[in-house]
């Protein structure tokens, strides 16, 4: 079992940045996959980046390439999304996610726990 706690989002101005942080409890911490989706206003969610177990590949969904960067700290049990150069578009509740069998994965329906989730809103 993992329970997710996400934590860091508010309200910022276009251009301006933001840190999401992720805490995860559970011995095991380390052998999960973890990921980062998000879910606008009468949107359907979708995926945001991704980070494998070890933390040594990352993926990310085109729009947020080079302004997001996920992490992790398997020590302290910490999944990170750094939020740069942010756009009204970016607005939207931002959910962690780890999966059990699955490292580095764009699907939801492939992460088994879910926190939350952190509200995101970038005002123009």
């Amino acid at each position: 079992q993992v329970q997710l706690v996400e934590s860091g989002g508010g309200l910022v101005q276009a251009g301006g940045s933001l840190r999401l942080s992720c805490a995860a409890s559970g011995r095991t911490f380390s052998r999960y996959g973890m990921g980062w989706f998000r879910q606008a206003p009468g949107k359907e969610r979708e995926f945001v980046a991704a980070i494998t177990w070890t933390g040594d590949w990352t993926y990310y969904r085109d729009s947020v390439k080079g302004r997001f960067t996920i992490s992790r700290d398997n020590a302290k049990k910490m999944v990170y999304l750094q939020m740069n150069s942010l756009k009204p578009e970016d607005t939207a509740v931002y959910y962690c996610a780890a999966s059990q069998y699955h490292s580095g994965s764009s699907t939801g329906g492939e992460y088994d726990y879910w926190g939350q989730g952190t509200a995101v809103t970038v005002s123009s």
